[in-house]
């Protein structure tokens, strides 16, 4: 079967190495255009693009696949079927409709739940004890094709989005791969999406990373895993940046004061908004190395009772 694929960043890179290692015959990649990078903003290739180049696959970055733009390279390259995996753009109508078996696209959620930019991260800022990879038949929605195969697996509490992204990763080759299987067998049976329990989330941002401490400690600990490691989880410490790299949640009570430091000894326990805490695991100050809590306390006194979050 002749296969274009399309995806862009880590997320989609097992898609495609489970693609060549089961021999389909990749005709052509599809990923975003390389972007600039780091303090020397140099110009970087998309990881998708790193892969496909390695197996000497071809690779298209247009900026566009409006106006037709993107079905020319397919009536080039002839594709029966197209897989879409994190690509980063809404595919047009003509593109969809271009190759016989039409657009498979893999989505890092339990569909109709979380279509979108951001479904692994708000999975985890939601506190969800499952999550997983929808495999469906792309119409010309966001994320609103029917649904070809569901897989799932437990969410630990402490789980990080980062971490529930490299699981789902490899969940969504084991969905392509099987995918690719029924289809060949004529076994695919699409089921369409119940609308009414369909929810949509957009991107994350840079101004979701303050935490707010009025929150329940359950949703601050899901937030500060669901934020890691883009954007982050930051609050304020003495007028500076203190950003949260890890917390898990404590049996400490709290203080009646959201934000308030209740111990900081060795370990860094702070009071949320149910008078229930958060311990802090990794933390990282302003112009700092990151570090475990207990090193930062050997370092530098935090008096119980200071409020974080607190400007100037």
């Amino acid at each position: 079967m002749r296969i274009v694929f399309m995806g862009t960043p880590d997320f989609a890179v097992p898609c495609l190495e489970r693609l060549i290692s089961l021999k389909y015959d990749v005709v052509g990649v599809f990923c975003q255009p390389d972007k600039p990078k780091g303090r020397a903003q140099t110009l970087t290739a998309p990881p998708v693009k790193e892969l496909a180049v390695r197996h000497g696959i071809p690779v298209f970055q247009p900026v566009t696949l409006k106006n037709g733009a993107g079905v020319e390279i397919l009536r080039k390259l002839e594709p029966e079927l197209v897989v879409v995996t994190a690509y980063g753009k809404i595919l047009p109508k003509d593109f969809l409709d271009y190759p016989k078996y039409g657009c498979i696209n893999i989505h890092g959620s339990i569909l109709p739940k979380y279509r979108g930019a951001s479904p692994v991260q708000w999975a985890v800022i939601n506190g969800d004890s499952e999550a997983g990879v929808t495999s469906m038949q792309m119409d010309a929605g966001v994320d609103t094709g029917d649904m070809l195969l569901v897989k799932k697996i437990p969410v630990d509490e402490n789980e990080t989005a980062e971490g529930l992204f490299e699981k789902l990763s490899v969940l969504g080759a084991d969905a392509l791969e099987e995918t690719l299987a029924k289809l060949e067998k004529g076994e695919l049976e699409p089921v369409k999406q119940d609308e009414s329990r369909a929810t949509y989330v957009g991107m994350l941002s840079k101004e979701m990373s303050n935490i707010d401490w009025s929150l329940s400690a359950r949703e601050v600990h899901n937030r500060i895993r669901g934020l890691y490691s883009w954007p982050g989880a930051s609050t304020v410490l003495d007028g500076k940046t203190l950003k949260l790299h890890k917390a898990r949640l404590s049996d400490k009570k709290g203080n009646n004061i959201p934000g308030s430091v209740v111990e900081s000894d060795r370990k860094f326990i702070v009071c949320c908004g149910d008078n229930k805490c958060v311990e802090l695991v990794e933390v990282q100050l302003e112009g700092k190395k990151r570090m475990s809590a207990e090193d930062f306390l050997r370092g530098r006194k935090i008096p119980e009772g200071t409020v974080l979050g607190q400007q100037g």
